[in-house]
């Protein structure tokens, strides 16, 4: 990498030196672990990313769960913070949701097995300290992994999943469909079976109240490792499903109404698992990556329009970035913001069942989808900080909160050289 220019140094000095981190341990171009099965958000300009798993030494290792990633998506930087309190165990296959300035993290995998345990961390202070959520209302879901979450109306609401249930439960439900090739014994007593579930339960963190809201209409199979989304008063759901052609549902979320959404269109995305769904528009949803029903590594982008009902897959620049179990978050101006994921795959064989799992190829690049066209202020924006060596007298005559701006493009467009299109 070159040395920074003049006109670089200056700008971009203008703006790292209004950057406030309190609680900040490091601050660099690239130094985010690769991983997958990580948990992420948008705030702001600020990316925050929790857990995950990676490669060391060529073994799968859980990431530590007293830190988090931020990634400043107008500069370019990431930093790191460190978090406190009843910290929670070191988790896989999590479910994660972001509420008015409060990261809840509830289920997944400890040392132990399947839990149905929630915490949350309060990040809109200048001290992350994690909570246990103890003393709730009602009944709490089963031990579940790889489910989802829609937030709306300072609710929770949880889809899905797979996980273990008693006789006497499997027996009561009808929203569980039973994995008959990977039942075990505990003690000697009972049986407990494994299986997939489309139950939904709501939390409700004012009142730490769960309640199984009863559902009208037909619902989704049961499944795991599915995308999800909210958008408006609905909830959305595709794949997870051993299916040739994904589906695709929606729950309203005021009725409790199921609708099965059938594809009108003759071109429609391939069956797939571990993907990303995000709601772009007031209409409109974007599906990314994931894993084929053949067990090959997708790189597809799609979007759905809610009211024709139609499929249409959309050309971008990152066709050479297959990715699974990545995340997906919704960033300015209607771009998509795709974090990490692994580019392989491989069989896992645990106690219970065979897993699809991420290989060692994991990831650490930030690839952003433009789903719309941009305003010419961004255009503008964008334009002088790929080229600052053709603009830098003119950069220098710009007024100071215009300096900082593209102090801050010049960085972003720098730290991620790799990874930008020259026509995008």
């Amino acid at each position: 990498m070159s040395m920074l220019s003049a006109a670089e140094q200056q700008l971009s000095a203008s703006v790292m030196g209004s950057i406030e981190e309190p609680a900040v341990v490091t601050a660099q171009r690239s130094p985010v672990p690769p991983r997958s099965d990580h948990i992420s958000f948008l705030e702001g300009h600020n990316l925050y990313v929790w857990g995950g798993c990676q490669c060391v030494d060529g073994q799968e290792t859980f990431l530590p769960s007293d830190e988090i990633w931020l990634y400043d998506m107008e500069s370019g930087v990431w930093s790191l913070r460190h978090m406190g309190g009843e910290v929670p165990p070191v988790l896989s296959q999590a479910c994660g949701a972001y509420l008015q300035g409060m990261l809840y993290i509830f289920g997944g995998c400890d040392i132990n097995g399947h839990t149905n345990t929630m915490y949350c961390v309060d990040l809109s202070g200048v001290e992350y300290s994690w909570r246990k959520v103890t003393d709730t209302v009602g009944g709490t879901p089963s031990p579940r992994v790889r489910h989802s979450c829609w937030v709306y109306k300072n609710r929770l609401i949880y889809f899905g999943g797979y996980g273990c249930k008693t006789v006497r439960e499997v027996n009561n439900s009808k929203s569980f469909m039973v994995d008959e090739t990977s039942w075990t014994t505990i003690g000697s007593d009972f049986f407990q079976f494994w299986g997939w579930n489309n139950e939904v339960h709501m939390f409700e963190p004012v009142s730490a109240t769960w309640t199984e809201p009863q559902t009208q209409g037909q619902p989704p199979e049961p499944r795991s490792s599915h995308a999800s989304t909210t958008l408006g008063h609905k909830g959305y759901i595709c794949g997870g499903l051993e299916m040739q052609m994904i589906d695709i549902h929606c729950l309203d979320l005021v009725t409790w109404t199921w609708t099965q959404i059938e594809n009108q269109a003759v071109s429609h995305p391939r069956g797939r698992t571990l993907h990303t769904l995000t709601a772009i528009s007031d209409d409109t949803l974007f599906l990314f990556g994931g894993l084929s029903t053949s067990g090959v590594v997708l790189s597809d982008g799609w979007e759905f329009d809610t009211k024709t009902r139609e499929w249409r897959e959309k050309d971008h620049a990152h066709k050479d970035k297959p990715r699974l179990w990545h995340s997906a978050d919704k960033g300015r101006d209607g771009d998509v913001v795709i974090f990490g994921g692994s580019q392989t795959y491989l069989f896992v064989m645990d106690s219970v069942t065979v897993l699809r799992s991420p290989s060692q190829n994991h990831c650490a690049d930030v690839l952003v989808f433009h789903t719309q066209p941009y305003s010419l202020s961004r255009l503008c924006e964008d334009c002088i900080g790929k080229h600052i060596f053709s603009v830098q007298e003119q950069a220098s005559w710009l007024p100071a909160k215009l300096q900082k701006t593209i102090g801050k493009r010049i960085s972003y467009f720098r730290a991620n050289a790799q990874n930008i299109d020259a026509g995008s």
